[in-house]
């Protein structure tokens, strides 16, 4: 298969990422064709569409074997699973199925056709296979069952974001750090109170704790080109 775009996200590391696509809806990206894929006509019809679903590859989560069981980071690190009762990253083939909001299709960009999405949970540079239209009659399943992921509490915390850490950035991308702070993106075997994690972001090291139900941050250092 052939890349035919990559998307630039404020997440250069998969610290922070969000565990699946919507769950933090002011997340955003735009997605860059590659130069033999820059032709507007591809898109045409695209924008009659609210979602689009992006077939992607975990380019950093490579694995030369295979494990037929992984162990889920939401049930703690603990418990195996089936590699395909879950959406780990790492698989026999490393591909990522994710379905974003589409904002905006931008026909004549700088770099040639562009798209801007939201609500996306890929990191900074990830490679794109493809790109297909969400089509609410065939893709919606509301009675579907969510196996081991219904039994999970969809807990949020509080965010504190001081006005001088928050005042770096645009409102946008604070709209979006809340909403990764608030999703809780520690690991779920790390759970100490008193450790300053830190995270990439919009280029500067994010620096928060997590203390009763509430994500701190504590600093935001502007990290080096």
């Amino acid at each position: 298969m052939e890349t035919i775009a990559c998307i630039h996200t404020d997440l250069p590391s998969k610290f922070g990422v969000p565990r699946q696509s919507g769950l933090v809806k002011d997340l955003k990206g735009r997605i860059v064709f590659m130069p033999k894929f820059r032709d507007p006509e591809a898109l045409r019809g695209l924008e009659d569409f609210s979602h689009i679903w992006l077939i992607w590859e975990f380019s950093r989560a490579r694995c030369e074997h295979w494990s037929p069981t992984v162990r889920p980071p939401r049930l703690g690190g603990n418990i195996r699973l089936g590699v395909f009762a879950t959406r780990s990253p790492f698989r026999p083939n490393s591909m990522g199925l994710s379905c974003v909001r589409l904002e905006k299709v931008l026909l004549h960009g700088e770099e040639g056709p562009e798209l801007h999405v939201s609500g996306i949970d890929l990191m900074d540079g990830t490679p794109i296979f493809d790109i297909k239209p969400y089509v609410p009659y065939a893709d919606c399943h509301p009675e579907a069952k969510g196996g081991f992921t219904t039994t999970l509490a969809d807990v949020t915390l509080e965010v504190e974001f001081p006005e001088r850490w928050r005042a770096r950035f645009t409102e946008d991308q604070q709209a979006a750090l809340v909403g990764i702070l608030s999703r809780d993106p520690r690991p779920h075997y790390h759970r100490d109170p008193g450790r300053v994690y830190g995270m990439p972001f919009a280029g500067y090291d994010i620096r928060f704790r997590v203390q009763d139900g509430t994500a701190e941050v504590v600093e935001a250092v502007k990290l080096e080109a």
